[in-house]
């Protein structure tokens, strides 16, 4: 599975951290980016920015998307 996040759409509510930290981190921009370990996905961010989900992260990552008010988190199956 992987996951990416339209900044555009991001409400910076923090949800989505909240729920999976290890997934997702809010920048200084107050938006929401996807990561895999140390690696931010903030350059450009949005559907270019396609991050893997780690083993055993896939229910918090659906989670977070369902819970996400800006509906902004982007869901791919591999």
């Amino acid at each position: 599975m992987k996951v990416w996040i339209d900044q555009d759409l991001c409400t910076g509510d923090g949800l989505c951290e909240e729920i999976a930290p290890a997934v997702f981190t809010l920048l200084d921009d107050g938006l929401a980016y996807v990561k895999e370990a140390d690696k931010v996905f903030s350059d450009p961010g949005g559907p270019e920015g396609l991050a893997a989900v780690p083993d055993g992260m896939d229910d918090a990552v659906i989670e977070s998307a369902e819970e996400c008010p800006g509906e902004c988190i982007f869901i791919e199956v591999d």
